[in-house]
């Protein structure tokens, strides 16, 4: 974590961060809990800063390389090191953080992955941590292939459950499928460094991103393998957008706004509910009380609902739900959602702030930590330019010491 902030939970850790779109959320995760995170970077500067969306530049203009708010974001609490990876210098230095790194986290064919021997570094230093992270995994008929974040989600299955039936699939939002790729990285590097920490031998884990979409498709798994036992959908994973198996969860429009609206987990709460407002319709008839008509009960439960919702107040109607223990969500436009009350009482918006003095007035506000410990408080580091923490790392490393 970058030098004045509060120790964090993962505070002496030494990681280095050779990941790109597909593991470097996975990076910040780590370094977001206060692992001392060195990522490299070309003379030119990290590619990844030239990514948007981007704030309007300061006094310095683009030079700086401060400008992406997507680096800004998923590079947070990092020290930077310029390097000349193809030189025997740079190869040396590389190298030397391999050697003093606990965690190498790191994608196929990124920046400075050849110059880091991580065969060799892993055979010199038993307790190292790997987590490798490529597209398709490190074999099979697709391992030299690679895919950005729209074909991962096509591949991997998400994007066939976008979209209505009669519809087109939809990209998600932001690079959706890299996250969850990332958050595996995340989870492995912790796993791998506890079992090193207790048994002092290092692993080499293998992320496929391919993988770790499937793994997170619970209800196209579902439709696909128990559809027999659990006859909910019509045969062939027809498109149904974000719904559950169960169809039982829907975001429904309301008067000003939008609502995901669920009779469960208790049903017959949620029909006494339209009973009190006089909207139950046929819902009291005697086979919706059948639990061998528990199929063809949800689905007129949610008819019934869909018409009710369209007559409520989205906001009012989140909050009487909540008040009933009814777990309605609702929808938020993206550009609402900075007024988000409940994130705003969590204090979850922080100062994204460029290390560089002359540029502090270009700071902006950003998601902050998903999470609050007592112990090891999170706090955001202010955001360096490309190469920044060169110097400093030299140092760590004790290069002047070398030459």
């Amino acid at each position: 974590m970058s030098e004045g902030n509060v120790k964090g939970a993962l505070s002496g850790v030494h990681v280095l961060d050779l990941t790109d779109e597909r593991g470097i959320y996975g990076a910040k995760v780590i370094a977001d809990l206060g692992a001392d995170v060195i990522r490299p970077e070309p003379l030119s500067g990290d590619p990844l800063r030239r990514r948007g969306p981007h704030r309007k530049p300061g006094a310095g203009g683009d030079a700086d390389g401060t400008t992406s708010l997507w680096h800004a974001f998923f590079a947070s609490n990092r020290r930077f090191f310029a390097v000349d990876a193809n030189s025997e210098a740079g190869q040396r230095q590389i190298e030397a953080l391999v050697e003093r790194a606990d965690i190498v986290l790191c994608c196929d064919g990124n920046f400075a992955l050849q110059a880091a021997n991580l065969a060799a570094a892993q055979k010199k230093k038993p307790e190292l941590v790997v987590i490798d992270v490529s597209s398709f995994g490190p074999d099979g008929p697709w391992a030299d292939f690679i895919a950005p974040d729209l074909v991962a989600g096509a591949l991997g299955g998400f994007n066939a459950t976008t979209g209505d039936a009669d519809t087109p699939p939809l990209k998600g939002f932001g690079d959706l499928n890299f996250m969850v790729s990332g958050a595996y990285v995340a989870i492995a590097a912790l796993a791998a460094l506890y079992h090193a920490r207790k048994k002092g031998v290092g692993q080499h884990v293998d992320i496929s991103v391919h993988e770790c979409i499937v793994s997170c498709l619970e209800h196209v798994l579902m439709c696909c393998w128990y559809d027999e036992y659990l006859p909910v959908t019509v045969p062939g994973l027809a498109r149904q957008g974000s719904l559950h198996w169960s169809r039982a969860y829907t975001v429904m429009d309301a008067k000003k706004g939008s609502i995901l609206v669920t009779p469960a987990p208790d049903i017959e709460a949620q029909i006494f509910w339209l009973v009190q407002e006089d909207a139950f319709e046929d819902l009291l008839d005697e086979k919706y009380s059948d639990p061998e008509n528990a199929v063809e009960t949800t689905r007129r439960v949610m008819e019934v609902l869909q018409k009710w919702v369209a007559t409520k107040d989205a906001e009012e109607l989140f909050l009487e739900g909540q008040s009933r223990h009814a777990p309605y969500g609702q929808v938020l436009p993206v550009e609402n959602v900075g007024e988000n009350p409940q994130l705003n009482a969590r204090e979850w918006w922080v100062e994204y702030t460029p290390k560089s003095a002359a540029h502090r007035q270009a700071s902006c506000k950003g998601p902050g930590a998903p999470y609050h410990f007592s112990a090891t408080p999170w706090a955001m580091g202010s955001y360096g330019r490309p190469g920044e923490d060169t110097e400093s790392i030299l140092a760590d490393i004790g290069w002047e010491n070398s030459l």
